[in-house]
């Protein structure tokens, strides 16, 4: 056992010297396998100045990784490397510091290594208020809920009577953004899912006014039946098909937020064909969205989500217990539509 550095108020915690973690060891061809991982033994590293150790307590999972992993993946971050751990999001307890403004036994967010012990820098730690939101797993949705705000507020401009269809509805986005748009005066919350189950959750559970599976033969003339006169804000997390049929039914002047394509990401499908004749005469606003361009909704989220939790807000989650031995078979079963909503897991 090593001694850590003492933090600033003198305090120390034994740690292991080294500890697990899961390396992303081949660039899937296809759909994801678990023979794209490996569970390792690392060093736990020694925090540096300015920098806090950090035990891992829940480790967030979502479908953006699977694009990660590719060399060509066209995201505003990097890919994962090889022979590296993946990384997410996270939160856990401050085992050693080196930094005054996060002590030892903080609980803390950050963007951190699939592995049982994280170094920190103090800037990228955010201290938690265990008693802000109802359990850990409710942090590690921030980006997913920030993301959800952004592109149905901010990009797609929602408000009082419009008509919102959200692909992808069922997932850790998705079912955050139908009740957004909702809170925020939308006449008609719309979802797609990948099956009749996820579509009647989503109705009975989540309060969409209508979810409709993708797989239909005729998408866009099921989505018709529940938004006669047209759908006039669309958030896209999916692409493919999808975004075809919601061009088909939207209404004159339609926003369209589009901030995923998990159909080209999971299963190879083509990237959808935009047809250019219905958006000049439906005059269609096309804009893309990340919440890389707008860091600051990730401050925003927080108390908005307390508040809109205490007003009646499901928080649609999945949480798996098994630590670090579980998470590619998590990641694997999310991305071919196991789980709803946000999804995590729970260190053993």
């Amino acid at each position: 056992m090593n001694e850590c550095p003492p933090s600033p108020s003198g305090a120390t915690a034994a740690i292991p010297d080294r500890a697990r973690a899961v390396h992303l060891v081949a660039r899937p061809d296809g759909p994801l396998t678990t023979d794209a991982f490996r569970g390792v033994e690392v060093p736990v590293p020694d925090p540096g100045p300015g920098h806090v150790l950090v035990r891992t307590g829940h480790l967030g999972v979502a479908a953006v990784m699977r694009e990660r992993m590719d060399l060509d993946g066209d995201l505003p971050v990097p890919p994962y490397a090889l022979d590296e751990p993946m990384s997410g999001p996270a939160v856990g307890t401050v085992v050693a510091s080196r930094a005054e403004a996060v002590p030892v036994g903080a609980l803390v967010a950050y963007w951190g290594p699939w592995a049982e012990y994280a170094e920190v820098a103090v800037e990228a730690a955010r201290v938690l208020d265990p008693a802000l939101l109802p359990a850990p797993q409710y942090h590690l949705a921030t980006a997913n809920g920030a993301t959800a705000l952004h592109g149905v507020r901010d990009v797609a401009g929602v408000g009082r009577g419009d008509v919102v269809l959200v692909s992808g509805a069922a997932g850790g986005v998705g079912s955050l953004a139908g009740q957004i748009a909702r809170r925020l005066g939308a006449a008609r919350v719309i979802g797609t899912a990948g099956s009749a189950a996820k579509c009647r959750w989503l109705v009975d559970e989540l309060g969409f006014d209508a979810a409709v599976d993708h797989h239909v033969d005729d998408l866009a003339g099921a989505l018709r039946e529940h938004a006669p006169d047209g759908v006039t804000v669309y958030l896209d997390l999916v692409g493919g098909a999808q975004f075809e049929a919601a061009v088909a039914v939207a209404a004159t002047h339609a926003r369209f937020a589009v901030g995923g394509a998990l159909s080209t990401q999971q299963a190879g499908a083509p990237w959808p064909r935009f047809d250019t004749g219905a958006a000049i005469v439906k005059a269609l606003a096309v804009r893309g969205f990340a919440l890389v361009h707008a860091p600051q909704v990730l401050g925003e989220w927080p108390a908005l989500f307390r508040r809109w939790l205490a007003e009646g807000m499901t928080f649609p989650h999945t949480s798996v217990d098994g630590g670090l031995p579980v998470l590619p078979d998590t990641l694997v079963a999310l991305l071919a539509g196991h789980h709803r909503g946000h999804v995590s897991v729970r260190m053993a």
